[in-house]
């Protein structure tokens, strides 16, 4: 016999007074950060380490090589949401995201042990490539089921705001990463870290101190339980099947993820790596400023707009979820190039274009920032904002200007991310919620997203044209913002436990009847 929803009703009131939410939040967001710490690692680290990678002689090659590489771990991110996701719907949210953590530390601490190119050739990028992968499949598991864990525990009426705190996780990942980067790099001279002395190379710290973090988060994960409305579901025989096939197969599910993909998704996956990684890469590669100075500018950046992750968030459970989202999308499209060139008038270095220029052996283009000497010839800008001290840094007012400059860019980074797990875990019925919501979040931000950097640094060196790697983002985000403004519904309000309920009580209805449930079960 099922659940009755009268039954239902009840557990779920003795659950939300019960269970202790803000444990809830801070074991799945510490988990989560963690995982996101160990992701963006590398990629905060792509201009020390990867000449280290590929053969010598070709820093751009290996730049791009390295991006590219960084690249593929977004491209299986969406091959792990299925994975996992399938994992999730069947046997359980936690037991998903327990996995997902171990594969993530794991891969990532290799690295900190991984020989260079120098030491072991081309089995090192090969290597690296391999670990990349595992650690995009392990994202891909890993988002949906903190999103949907944290969602199936909280209040129907304080979704937004509960969940946002899933979505500071990503930024702050990033911001962890960034910090132990400058923390180490702050205790030995840039030779050092770089592993251009004898002795232990200082880029390696930052993965091994996965091994610590990873510990401490799966000790906390291990003494959780499981969501109450996956207990409910698979308690009461609500469980799908085969998740897959229901979610991609069945048309009304198809078209949420569809609509969820190119109508939200896609957009907002494209603004969160402008505003964060590609202003990074733009600021070192682009601008010539200092790598440990932009490391500065972005990390400030990020601990100033964090808490806006919450407050819209926490906006869109009073007035919605969607408009949020589509004005972020529409003011990143029509900012992008006015902030770039402020970007460019501010920094110091005047760059004026990217030289490019194909090596003949290896056919990789060479990206030269260059400026105009008091004669009006082209020549390669110098690096700018030299600082490795914090204070020394934090006292230049262009650094402030820069600053400002990426934080109005996560401004609009968290407009469109802030609401979008809750959101998401609206759009889509419970017993597929993991595997559903976990492939558009994946496509929009592992391939949309993840590709950003690679596409936009290439289109510059391709073009030499400084801003045209920001016609990407821009058309991406433009698309998103037509289509979801024509198609996507509005989910705020929704009560997953009142569906639930009804569910379980057509279930109860159709075993009395002596029918088949699935019959009934939308």
């Amino acid at each position: 016999m099922s659940t009755s929803a009268q039954d239902l009703g009840t557990l779920y009131n003795d659950e939300i007074s019960s269970s202790k939410i803000w444990q809830v939040i801070g074991a799945s967001a510490v988990g989560t950060m963690i995982e996101w710490y160990d992701f963006y690692i590398f990629g905060s680290l792509t201009a020390v380490i990867s000449p280290l990678f590929y053969p010598p002689g070709n820093d751009t090659f290996a730049y791009i090589a390295y991006l590219a590489t960084f690249a593929v771990g977004f491209i299986v991110r969406p091959f792990g949401a299925l994975f996992f996701g399938r994992i999730g719907d069947l046997v359980g949210r936690k037991y998903a995201f327990l996995v997902t953590l171990l594969i993530m530390g794991g891969a990532t601490a290799i690295i900190g042990f991984l020989p260079t190119f120098a030491q072991i050739g081309w089995a090192a990028p090969i290597t690296l490539l391999l670990i990349r992968i595992l650690q995009g499949l392990a994202l891909g598991g890993e988002y949906g089921g903190a999103a949907v864990y944290v969602a199936e525990h909280v209040p129907d009426t304080k979704r937004g705001f509960y969940t946002s705190f899933i979505q500071i996780t990503a930024t702050l990942g990033l911001f962890v990463s960034l910090a132990v980067i400058l923390i180490v790099q702050n205790t030995m001279s840039a030779d050092q870290f770089a592993g251009k002395t004898e002795g232990f190379a200082g880029w390696r710290i930052p993965f091994l101190v996965s091994i610590f973090l990873v510990g401490i988060s799966l000790y906390i994960r291990l003494r959780m339980k499981e969501s109450p409305i996956f207990q409910h579901v698979k308690s009461a025989g609500m469980t799908s099947a085969n998740p897959l096939v229901e979610a991609f197969t069945h048309w009304d599910n198809l078209k949420r993820v569809l609509i969820s993909l190119f109508g939200a998704t896609a957009g907002q996956g494209v603004v969160w790596y402008t505003g964060q990684f590609y202003a990074l890469f733009y600021l070192q590669s682009i601008l010539s400023i200092n790598a440990t100075s932009a490391n500065y500018i972005i990390a400030v950046a990020l601990f100033l707009g964090m808490p806006l992750f919450v407050f819209f968030g926490w906006l869109s459970d009073r007035i919605g979820r969607k408009w949020i989202i589509m004005a972020g999308l529409l003011l990143a499209v029509i900012t992008y190039i006015p902030i770039y060139q402020a970007m460019q008038s501010v920094a110091g270095s005047n760059v004026v274009t990217a030289a490019s220029k194909k090596n003949p052996v290896t056919g990789a283009i060479s990206l030269t920032p260059q400026t105009k000497d008091p004669a009006g010839n082209l020549v390669e800008a110098p690096k700018v904002l030299a600082y490795t001290n914090f204070g020394d840094f934090i006292g230049n007012p262009t650094a402030w200007k820069l600053i400002g400059l990426v934080f109005i860019q996560l401004i609009w980074v968290t407009m469109v991310y802030g609401p979008i797990a809750a959101y998401l875990v609206e759009a889509f019925p419970a017993k597929i919620r993991y595997t559903a919501l976990s492939l558009p979040y994946h496509i929009g931000n592992g391939v949309f997203g993840g590709l950003l950097p690679l596409i936009g640094l290439s289109v510059v060196a391709q073009t030499g044209n400084i801003y045209a790697g920001l016609y990407y983002p821009m058309i991406v985000a433009g698309i998103t913002f037509i289509v979801g403004s024509v198609f996507l519904r509005e989910t705020h309000g929704h009560r997953i436990w009142e569906e639930i309920k009804v569910e379980a009580d057509e279930l109860e209805a159709t075993e009395e009847a002596g029918g088949e449930a699935d019959d009934l079960i939308p």
